[in-house]
């Protein structure tokens, strides 16, 4: 219908039910499933399938070959990169299948986190704000804000600042400075990075 406030391209199917925002744009090949709600000034590449009942912030990337099924929930400015995969159900058998919400755990991804081209989450971990997760690694454990994982199994390797940029190593007050943005951060307690320049972190690093 012309009066729509957003795109979905002729190949695609949206079933009934469904609540996508303004601006958002569903490319080739793609399955919006009934329930599904999306927010404001998404974009969906090509072959993407958005489960019954899922959740998706504001201002989305989702890249070509993505599947997010039923349990997974993506906050605002989530980027999931090309082939990445979710799951939602850890152990599988298909002569037993475990079909209905009550099976499937339930994932997180945080806002402004990005997945990497083929990662996998493996279900029930959720991935902390600004979280930056590696090309082909393996999530199986939660991730937390700012986190650089790279691996399998994902492993912490460093920070990433909330503009996307690596932390170098702290200064003698433990500062690390934001090379694109100059903001700094510090890791306030073990695995717990807070952004010193930012109020609703420095509420919680107390500076």
């Amino acid at each position: 219908m012309t009066d729509k406030k957003y795109f979905v391209h002729e190949s695609s199917y949206v079933d009934d039910g469904v609540e996508i925002g303004e601006g958002t744009k569903i490319w080739h090949f793609s399955h919006i499933q009934g329930g599904a709600k999306i927010g404001k000034n998404c974009v969906f590449g090509q072959n993407v399938n958005v489960g019954n009942n899922v959740v998706i912030g504001n201002y989305c990337k989702i890249q070509n070959n993505v599947s997010i099924y039923e349990g997974v929930e993506l906050q605002d400015y989530v980027f999931c990169g090309p082939s990445m995969v979710f799951t939602n159900i850890s152990e599988p058998r298909c002569e037993f299948p475990q079909r209905g919400a009550e099976f499937y755990k339930r994932t997180l991804v945080g806002y402004g986190a990005s997945i990497g081209a083929n990662a996998t989450i493996v279900c029930g971990h959720d991935i902390g704000r600004f979280a930056f997760i590696a090309a082909g690694a393996v999530v199986t454990k939660n991730v937390p804000d700012y986190a650089l994982m790279a691996g399998v199994p994902a492993k912490r390797v460093g920070w990433m600042s909330r503009h996307g940029a690596k932390l170098g190593q702290p200064d003698s007050d433990g500062i690390m400075v934001c090379p694109k943005s100059g903001w700094k951060y510090k890791e306030v307690e073990k695995d717990l990075l807070r952004c010193l320049d930012w109020a609703e972190d420095k509420a919680v690093s107390g500076e």
